[in-house]
């Protein structure tokens, strides 16, 4: 299997899960596609200096060819599938009542309530 049909599946595994599977549905929100650009330039920015420092190295029959920051454009892939999956377990389980409350710092009992 070459990179880029494994970056396929994943893009292709990750909406089934988000769509399918968890029914969280936040590829057809519009604010994950508005903040979606963050996470990009991150990693656009993390893959850049690896692939261009040759940290890591691609076969070039196992890719498509082109490349964004020196990172074959098959990692925009798997870093959608990996925030994608990500993301969509996290709401999946806060629907479910894992932490619907969340505080800093210590909790103070008696009203219930995180801070001081």
């Amino acid at each position: 299997m070459t990179y880029t049909v494994a970056a396929v599946l994943g893009v292709v595994a990750a909406l089934i899960a988000d769509l399918a599977i968890l029914r969280t549905r936040l590829v057809t929100r519009q604010v994950f596609w508005l903040t979606y650009p963050i996470v990009l330039v991150g990693q656009l920015l993390s893959n850049g200096v690896l692939t261009g420092a040759r940290v890591v190295t691609y076969r070039p029959d196992a890719i498509v060819g082109w490349r964004i920051a020196y990172a074959p454009v098959e990692d925009l892939g798997f870093g959608f599938s990996l925030v994608l999956v990500t993301l969509s377990v996290w709401v999946w389980l806060g629907r479910r009542g894992l932490d619907r409350t969340p505080f800093a710092g210590q909790r103070d009992r008696r009203r219930g309530r995180g801070g001081r």
